[in-house]
């Protein structure tokens, strides 16, 4: 399917599906993370199902807002779900090609993934609160630092398949199309690493950081809106997983739009999703807290490998 081709009914029908089933297990992803820290820490902790608790009663709640607080505060929760969506929508994740190739170009998803962080970041700002500025601010100097990373690791993948087209990229690679492999490995071990920043994990993120600089931005957000904010932070852990398998781990798939290739590609994707979220859970865990403003040191031999990617590209590896 062109990226400028109008998908068919089925198709359509198929990304929404996808994006309201990702909507659904958002919170079943942060309750499963959640669930795999307290098992670290020799805790009973919550169950796997609490945030779904926890959103149901935040909904349930009336939204204050600062007296100061600007047109974005109260958009912000809803850019954060619809961006998160609008790329859940376009990802192969059961198929072999993106069921809504309009929004299936790596670049446009770049650029979703950046607009999230603008407005996550810029409604902290927004709400006039000086902890919500800090953490505004530290939320887009991360964004600096790893963005260049997952950018580069993306576009040498796709030059190396000769498309930005995330559907023609999973079906290339899903059929041993690697022209490049040693590029594709070492551009899929800097994605890894900068999509697992994405995540919010440690030592970039303090788990249950709400009293910490991780969620500075949302320290005004109450009632339905911060239930938005968590369902879509929530989501975008499960969206940039996602995105992950779909590039790098792209077997598995239905050909066609059957029951029975789409049933069995679904159970297949959750097998994959659930050891994405626990090898992420158990290095999020056991690894030491960084001093964020130590965090440049971490990421730049990222940036080298993604370079080193980059000219073993060029040099045709």
């Amino acid at each position: 399917m062109s990226p400028l081709e109008m998908p068919t009914a089925g198709w359509i029908v198929l990304a929404i599906v996808q994006a309201i089933l990702m909507l659904m297990l958002a919170p079943l992803a942060t309750g499963f993370s959640r669930v795999i820290r307290a098992k670290i820490h020799s805790r009973q902790g919550p169950g796997v199902l609490q945030d779904y608790r926890d959103i149901a009663k935040l909904l349930r709640r009336q939204s204050v807002a600062p007296a100061n607080s600007g047109f974005i505060f109260w958009i912000m929760p809803w850019v954060l779900v619809v961006t998160m969506l609008l790329i859940g929508m376009a990802l192969p994740t059961v198929t072999q090609v993106s069921p809504f190739p309009i929004s299936g170009d790596i670049i446009t998803d770049i650029y979703l993934l950046a607009i999230f962080r603008f407005f996550f970041a810029l409604s902290g700002i927004d709400s006039n609160s000086m902890f919500a500025g800090i953490g505004s601010s530290r939320e887009l100097t991360l964004g600096i630092l790893v963005e260049p990373i997952l950018i580069l690791a993306i576009v040498v993948v796709a030059l190396s398949v000769g498309t930005t087209d995330l559907g023609y990229i999973s079906h290339a690679l899903a059929n041993n199309h690697w022209q490049h492999p040693l590029t594709v490995v070492l551009a899929g071990l800097v994605c890894a690493f900068a999509l697992f920043i994405e995540m919010g994990k440690v030592p970039f993120d303090g788990a249950e950081a709400e009293q910490e600089l991780q969620e500075g931005p949302v320290t005004e957000y109450s009632g339905s809106a911060l239930a938005m904010v968590k369902l879509g932070l929530g989501l975008k852990q499960l969206v940039v997983a996602q995105l992950f398998l779909a590039i790098f781990i792209p077997w598995g798939k239905a050909s066609s739009l059957s029951f029975g290739g789409l049933f069995s590609a679904s159970i297949i994707l959750l097998i994959k999703l659930f050891v994405v979220f626990l090898i992420a859970g158990l290095v999020e865990n056991t690894m030491a807290r960084v001093r964020f403003t130590q965090i440049h040191r971490t990421i730049f031999p990222a940036f080298l490998v993604a370079v080193l990617a980059l000219i073993f590209l060029i040099f045709g590896w």
